[in-house]
């Protein structure tokens, strides 16, 4: 029998071909199944929403594997006979790279590259260990590539859809304070105080003084309240400035002097800066001082 080209024949036509026939497979490894995978025939997942992987976290993983093996298993979708591409737990698929081991335990599925990206940024925003922005993120992957809107994402992660806008609206702040939640300089809570301060600058001030001072939400609630109600003063870092002496006030005495005779009173000169200073007139009562008043005046 002359086999017939393929070509064009659409879907159905391909599948007859053996590299490329999801629908096929050996025994127990059809979609929907759970069944154990040669870790060579499983491809990474090219939607893959988290790109960095803590090394202390992921050593303690391989411990963990080591010692009671794999206990939840991994998802991956059949792209063709005994070809599989990860959909979550490229974690575990590297701890057990890491440890030697040949397969891995394995949820089957069949998706196409829209639900694999859906599966994948969920079974990610599920993780605790994620921090805000990675989970903003995520959330408008899901809206922008999955065509979610904002109720649907809210139903299919377990979130309100209050709680939805607000890590959206993280994402409206500068790069650095983004990259302060990333780091743990502050919180998601600091973060969305500091999302109501339209003035960058103003912005960036309470935040830089949220983390010298390390300054509690609250804090920063009534440092954009401020802002808000015009009481806000930002603090300035002076410039380095060679430090001026004091000034010396020798020269000045003979018009102290003169002072203290005119006056009848104790005078002092303070130094301050430079050439600037205090002058300071004592008085015993109300009456002295309305007696050296009226010299002055006489002076002047």
């Amino acid at each position: 029998m002359v086999k017939r080209n393929a070509l064009g024949k659409g879907l159905g036509a391909l599948l007859e071909n053996a590299e490329t026939d999801i629908t096929s497979s050996t025994v127990h490894r059809s979609p929907n199944t759970v069944a154990n995978i040669e870790l060579e025939n499983i491809i990474a997942n090219p939607f893959q929403p988290r790109t960095e992987f803590e090394e202390e976290a992921l050593n303690e993983l391989v411990d963990s594997i080591r010692l009671h093996g794999i206990i939840q298993p991994v998802t991956v979708r059949k792209v063709g006979v005994d070809k599989f591409e990860l959909i979550s737990g490229e974690r575990r698929t590297r701890a057990a790279i890491m440890l030697g081991l040949s397969e891995i335990p394995a949820y089957i599925r069949l998706a196409n590259d829209q639900e694999m990206l859906e599966m994948a940024l969920i079974e990610n925003i599920q993780r605790e260990d994620l921090n805000a922005i990675e989970i903003s993120l995520s959330y408008k992957r899901l809206l922008d590539e999955c065509g979610l809107k904002q109720e649907e994402l809210g139903d299919r992660v377990g979130k309100k859809r209050s709680t939805v806008n607000n890590y959206l609206r993280l994402l409206k702040l500068p790069e650095s304070i983004q990259r302060g939640i990333i780091n743990n300089e502050i919180s998601m809570g600091h973060a969305r105080a500091l999302i109501n301060v339209e003035d960058e600058q103003v912005q960036q001030a309470i935040f830089e003084q949220a983390v010298k001072e390390n300054l509690s939400v609250r804090r920063v609630e009534e440092l954009v309240k401020a802002f808000q109600n015009g009481l806000f003063e930002q603090k300035e870092v002076a410039e380095p400035s060679t430090p001026q002496p004091k000034a010396s006030f020798r020269e000045y005495k003979p018009y102290k002097d003169l002072l203290v005779e005119k006056l009848g009173s104790k005078v002092e000169f303070k130094a301050t800066r430079g050439e600037k200073g205090q002058l300071i007139i004592h008085f015993d009562d109300k009456l002295h001082l309305t007696d050296i008043l009226e010299k002055l005046r006489e002076i002047s």
